[in-house]
This record gives structure tokens, sequence and C-alpha cells, in this order.
């Protein structure tokens, strides 16, 4: 399999850009005020060496917009919307992915719990919350699906029991790890992996939102399966302040991405704080 390159952090060049995030809608937020602006980072993306434009969706929900007003339908509409834009930015630069986010429970309840695991839902609830998003998904004709930054395993189980449900679809599957062996609620990544293995809807399993320094580890964890990785800085998400704290990981990510390829993995990009010269940096150093 050839490495395909993902994009890097929608919302740090939203805010680069002069976009406000700070809202518990986060970038799904522009959907509505200022969509264009979207497209443009898709756009900024491509033309930076990227393969895949992954949506504006990761903390658009049905519920998330309904609890600032907006009822079921227009949420639906702005959640198409997210492919609608990717998929214009792919046709304007002539290439690529549409790749449609599907962020995790903790996003929607905008507390940090993407980073522990720690939720209010079990497996069948969290399959109930997740259900509408998807099939809406899933119906705007992406190329596949990015269920991304999954801290937990009953939220994994129930993401695997949806994905059966859905047999025409496509996804990678990518998980927001603690270190170099867990996910961020404690499971062993090879447990929460095994969940998709054999599923040929699956084209990856991986992680992302989770430190560079621990990417190698969880790499040699995945080798049975086509490997995504797009690691965040290094630093920390403050759910209080909304916003990051600590340092960046000291690496040169060019290089560290033709690290990571030479050791298994086939889709790379970049999360929180990685920006188009990170992805540029990407495209440069590998095939």
């Amino acid at each position: 399999m050839s490495t395909l390159v993902l994009d890097g952090g929608l919302s740090t060049h939203l805010e680069a850009l002069g976009a406000d995030l700070r809202d518990e809608l986060w970038s799904a937020r522009l959907l509505l005020e200022d969509p264009g602006l979207i497209r443009r980072v898709h756009a900024d993306y491509f033309a930076a060496g990227a393969d895949v434009a992954t949506t504006a969706s990761y903390q658009a929900s049905i519920p998330g917009f309904v609890r600032r007003g907006m009822d079921e339908a227009e949420a639906a509409r702005l959640i198409t919307l997210s492919v609608e834009l990717a998929a214009q930015a792919r046709d304007e630069a002539g290439h690529g992915l549409v790749a449609a986010s599907v962020g995790p429970y903790g996003a929607y309840l905008a507390n940090g719990a993407e980073y522990t695991g720690d939720y209010d839902l079990d497996e069948d609830g969290l399959l109930a919350w997740h259900r509408p998003r998807w099939e809406i998904l899933a119906a705007a004709g992406p190329d596949l699906l990015a269920v991304e930054t999954i801290p937990s395993c009953p939220e994994a189980r129930a993401l695997a029991r949806l994905l059966e449900e859905t047999p025409g679809v496509k996804a990678w599957i990518s998980f927001s790890c603690r270190d170099d062996e867990h996910l961020n609620d404690g499971t062993p990544i090879t447990e929460a992996a095994a969940l998709f293995a054999g599923n040929p809807q699956v084209v990856a399993v991986g992680v992302n939102c989770t430190a560079p320094r621990f990417i190698p580890g969880l790499i040699a964890r995945l080798t049975e399966l086509p490997v995504v990785v797009y690691p965040n800085s290094g630093e920390t998400w403050d759910a209080d302040t909304r916003g990051w704290t600590g340092l960046t990981d000291p690496i040169e990510y060019g290089q560290a991405a033709k690290e990571w390829q030479g050791i298994g993995a086939s889709l790379i990009g970049g999360c929180c704080r990685t920006t188009p010269a990170h992805i540029r940096q990407v495209r440069a150093h590998v095939s």
C-alpha cells in the first residue's frame, strides 16, 4: 500500500486565519458562520501536499447543534455541508479523498473527555448517540469515514457495531492514547484494534491526537493492519481554559514521518497544533 498523506489540524489553521474557536462547537461553529473559511483550509492542505481532506464534523452532532437552538433538520444540513465543503476543495485541487470526521462522544461533552474516556454513557448509549451523525455522514458521499480520537474500549465497541450495520461504508479507526501502549482509558491498544481486525470495511487502524513521542511504540503494536498515524504537537489540552499547555515534542516532523513510514505507517498526517507547514514536511519526506 502506498503512503497517503493526510491533512493537519483543521482548527489550528482556522485560528491562524483569524477564526475564534473558543466555543463548545469548536470548528463546527464555522459551518454556520463562515463555511468559506473551512473550504479555504481544506484547499490550503491540498496545496501543501495532502491527499486527504478531513471534514469539519469532528465536533458537529445533532445534540450539539440542537443545544445551540437549531432544529434537527438544520443540524443535519450543517453536518452534510461539512462533506460538501471538503469535496469542493478536493474538486478544485483536482485530486484527493474526503474523509468524514466521526469524533468521539467526548468532543460533544466539550470537557476534555476524549483525553480520558471518562463517559456517562455505556456501550449501548454510545451506539445510540453516534448513530444519527454516522448515518448523515455516510449518506453525504465521502470516500470514507475518519473515526478518530476514540479514547475508550466501550466507544470502540459501539463504533465497531455501527460499522457492521452499514456494510457499504469504509473507515479508518484512530484512537487517542496516553502512552505507547494504552488508550486514554487504559485499554491496551492491541485489544481495541482487535475489534476491527479482519473487517474489510476498515482501511486502517491507528492513533491520532497523541504525543509524537508515543507513535513508534504504538505503530509496533499495530503491524498486522494498515496503520494510520496523525499525532498532535505533544502539548496537552486544558478543558478549563480551552487551550493547549506545555511544550511541543522536539521533533522534525518530516523526519519523524519518514521514520513512522519505515516502521509500518501507511497513512500519515497531523492533528491539533499541526499546520500546512507540517504537511509539506511530511510530503517531502515520504514516498
